[in-house]
């Protein structure tokens, strides 16, 4: 779906951004007062900060500096994971970058309240979505303008934008269909556009219960802290498959009875991926649990088990975690699912793209967990990360692709991506010391 900007204000925005460009002048952004502090990261994160400069334009970050496909655009997700990054960098610059992708996707936010998936910057038009508009990009723009308002101290965007922030969170209220605190997600629904997730899958679900607690404390509003303390009940409940949870043990039942049957041969050894009425999905998601640790979901006796986990696959596999594991096969059953499931070209060969591949961005979030937890575990990812981030074949320089290769480690994708590079800058920083705002959650 696209949709051409016929604000007036948004496109009084879009001249002077254009003016930007051919006069080098860039008066727009208000002043944020002070630049935030922050310590100093290791001499390997010099190339991945040098392509998130490239990667600024007036608009925003771009998903990446080579003119491939729609790359060049300002993507919702990849720009504000790129921006949060850049937040942590403290770089002026690349805050002004971070401010410009912002308004670029709060200016295209639909009426109804859902986000763009891109903003083309040389046309103006906006697009929801191919076969299905994403989920995740609502919660990504409203972790991003809050992060943003509490890095810089600075007031004016969280405050002109509220009302985009309200919309978003009512338009998630309503995905619920049944007012039982879970979003469902539609196939194609959010980051991983080309694999087989649907319904209720735990990496929205997470990403809803930071932004509702991000707003809830920002704007100061108490029942948005309260359904984000709901949420993470139910999330507790029924994406842990413990035995010793039972339907008369347990205070709460689980959230549909079919559950009941469906996780009898569950993992229980990490956070599930996800159910939906015909499945709970048996693979390790490495985003969702990436996000589960970095915002405490659950007692230390679940997390420590992850982390088991964790340290169990990396002395097996040494390198990166997969997106998605194991990779599904011609012998797998959900393989169907996968193979028409593209817009262009099939990708998801097993171990390569979302079905098994290896994703810096995530992996970046994970070792930013660990340093929670497992620090000595979030070093050597933190390598793996220089080593990944370094490959490219066609050059001397960093390559930053988009995911390699789950076996053979071969770089795949799309070059010079910011969110790549936006992975190693997550590790490199809470190696520092430093923390994206993780408020506390309501209190039972």
């Amino acid at each position: 779906m696209l949709m051409v900007f016929t604000d007036a204000r948004f496109r009084s925005l879009w001249r002077e951004m254009r003016i930007r460009v051919s006069t080098g002048h860039y008066p727009l952004l208000p002043s944020r007062g002070p630049t935030p502090t922050f310590p100093v990261m290791t001499f390997q994160s010099e190339p991945a900060l040098d392509l998130l400069r490239r990667a600024a334009t007036p608009y925003g970050f771009v998903a990446s500096v080579q003119d491939i496909s729609n790359y060049q655009r300002i993507w919702t997700r990849d720009g504000v994971i790129t921006g949060l990054a850049a937040l942590l960098s403290g770089e002026e610059d690349l805050l002004e970058a971070t401010e410009a992708t912002l308004r670029t996707l709060f200016g295209a936010q639909h009426a109804v309240g859902f986000f763009a998936s891109n903003v083309d910057p040389r046309t103006g038009q906006a697009s929801y979505g191919g076969n299905c508009g994403r989920v995740d990009n609502v919660s990504w723009a409203i972790i991003g303008l809050l992060q943003f308002a509490h890095c810089t101290g600075t007031t004016a965007l969280a405050t002109a934008f509220r009302p985009q922030v309200e919309r978003g969170l009512t338009v998630l209220d309503a995905w619920e269909f049944n007012g039982k605190h879970l979003v469902y997600v539609p196939q194609s629904g959010d980051w991983a556009d080309e694999y087989v997730q649907h319904g209720y899958v735990l990496y929205d679900q997470l990403l809803r219960v930071w932004a509702l607690e991000l707003a809830g404390h920002y704007y100061q509003r108490p029942e948005w802290l309260a359904k984000a303390a709901t949420i993470r009940r139910v999330l507790e409940r029924n994406y842990w498959n413990d035995d010793t949870a039972t339907e008369s043990t347990e205070t709460a039942p689980l959230y549909a009875p079919n559950l009941v049957h469906q996780r009898r041969q569950a993992p229980r050894t990490f956070w599930l991926m996800g159910f939906n009425p015909a499945r709970v999905y048996g693979q390790f998601d490495l985003a969702a649990n990436a996000l589960a640790l970095l915002l405490n979901l659950g007692p230390a006796t679940r997390q420590t088990t992850l982390v088991t986990y964790l340290q169990t696959q990396w002395q097996q596999r040494p390198f990166l975690f997969p997106a998605f594991a194991p990779a599904l096969t011609p012998a797998d059953g959900l393989m169907a699912e996968l193979t028409d499931n593209y817009a262009y070209e099939f990708r998801n060969h097993p171990h390569e793209f979302h079905n098994g591949g290896l994703w810096p961005v995530w992996n970046g979030w994970l070792a930013a967990a660990l340093h929670q937890l497992q620090p000595e575990l979030a070093a050597h990812l933190r390598t793996s990360l220089h080593a990944a981030n370094q490959l490219n074949p066609q050059s001397n320089d960093w390559g930053f692709y988009e995911n390699f290769h789950g076996l053979t480690h071969a770089p795949i994708g799309v070059p010079y991506c910011t969110w790549s590079a936006a992975g190693q800058l997550f590790a490199e920083a809470y190696a520092a010391g430093q923390r994206l705002w993780v408020p506390s959650p309501l209190a039972d």
